[in-house]
Formats: C-alpha cells, structure tokens, sequence
C-alpha cells in the first residue's frame, strides 16, 4: 500500500499516513469506520478513494456529500492541491472531528454542516462541478439530493460496490427525472489498486422535471 500511496500522493505522502493513523485511531472510536476496519485502512478507506481524482478536472470545485470520516474528500485534498473541497456532513460529532483532522493536517478544506436537500445549503452551496459520495444512499435517492447541488453540466461521482449496474438499471428513470443524464458505471484506479473503484457517473442536463438548465 505505501508505495501505491507515494505514486499516489507524492510528497503529502506524510500527510496522508497521519490521516490514516487518525482514521485507525480515533476515527474508529468515533465509529466513523470499523472496530476491524483499523488494519485495512489504507486499501479499503484512502487507496480506493484517492484514485477518483482520474475523473476530476483540473480547478473543480467539489461537494463531497455525507462526507462522514472525510471520504472521499480527504484523500482528494491530498492527491490535487488544485481541488476546491467542501466536506458536507450532517452530524455535528462528525463535523468536529473532520475540522480537528484538517486543522492538524493543515489542509484548505471547508466543513460545513447540513443535509443536502436543506434549503440553506442548497442556497449557498449549489453550482458545485462535482458532487462526490461514498455509501450514502441509492443512487435514486441520492441523485434527487445531489443533482440540485451541480452546475448544468456538473457531475455526480458516486462510489458504489458490486450493485452499481444493477442501481443504474433499475434507478436510470428517476436519475432523469431528476435532471440527470442515463447514469453509467465507470472503473477508475486500475493501475493502482485491485479491484478498481467502481463508479456511477450521472451528469446534470436538466432541473428537475426535465426542463433544459441554463
């Protein structure tokens, strides 16, 4: 892992082992990951998430919804500098934590508290380019949340597991109904981590209703 991590994160490859001794630390008594977790946190939490930066433009501003312990957020801080990120996290033990790791990491990264469908954060927050989530919902609900908070043509990375083709079959309908384009299942990593990350990508054509966006 160490040395898919240095081809990864080069020279905040430092910073990247103490955010994961953090994870295995307190991010388990914090029950942000497993108690078992703690051992795997490398492959299983950061690896995996740090090589979404493949799908990421250069200067986006990214959203990452239900961030939770900072993932996939975090790791895409470490890897490209050049991201605007905002860690969006409903619950308030969460949120410190997530401000404690980043001031001790001294990373730019904005935590901001709420839910996704809140009209507030929907006001302030929206027109991200990226809208970035790991185990949050299916992908139907999840893109009813998400999609309002993406520039026209801005684009939903969710990370899934093995019932990805089977949520964009079943959920393809309502993803439109939401504005959204036909979702599509993409491999990201390959060369880096086994398996690759699997995501479903859903671009925003349309508001909701499928009227055109501006």
């Amino acid at each position: 892992p160490l040395e898919v991590a240095a081809a990864l994160f080069g020279d905040r490859l430092d910073l990247a082992q103490r955010y994961v001794d953090t994870l295995a630390d307190t991010g388990v008594t914090h029950g942000l990951i497993g108690p078992k977790e703690g051992d795997r946190v490398w492959q299983r939490h950061v690896l995996n998430c740090a090589v979404l930066a493949e799908l990421v433009e250069p200067g986006a501003r990214v959203l990452d919804m239900g961030s939770g312990a900072g993932l996939p957020g975090i790791p895409l801080a470490l890897t490209r500098p050049d991201l605007e990120i905002v860690l969006l996290e409903p619950l308030a033990r969460r949120v410190d934590w997530l401000r404690a790791v980043l001031a001790e990491l001294d990373l730019p990264v904005n935590v901001v508290r709420g839910r996704a469908e809140d009209a507030m954060v929907r006001k302030q927050w929206s027109g991200a380019d990226v809208v970035t989530a790991r185990a949050v919902a299916p992908l139907a609900r999840l893109s009813g949340w998400a999609l309002p908070l993406l520039r026209p043509g801005g684009r939903l990375l969710a990370i899934k597991g093995a019932s990805a083709t089977d949520e964009v079959i079943r959920d393809r309908e309502t993803v439109r109904g939401f504005g959204g384009s036909a979702p599509h299942v993409v491999q990201c990593g390959g060369t880096h981590v086994d398996p690759p990350t699997t995501v479903v990508v859903v671009e925003r054509t349309a508001t909701r209703g499928g009227t055109r966006g501006a």
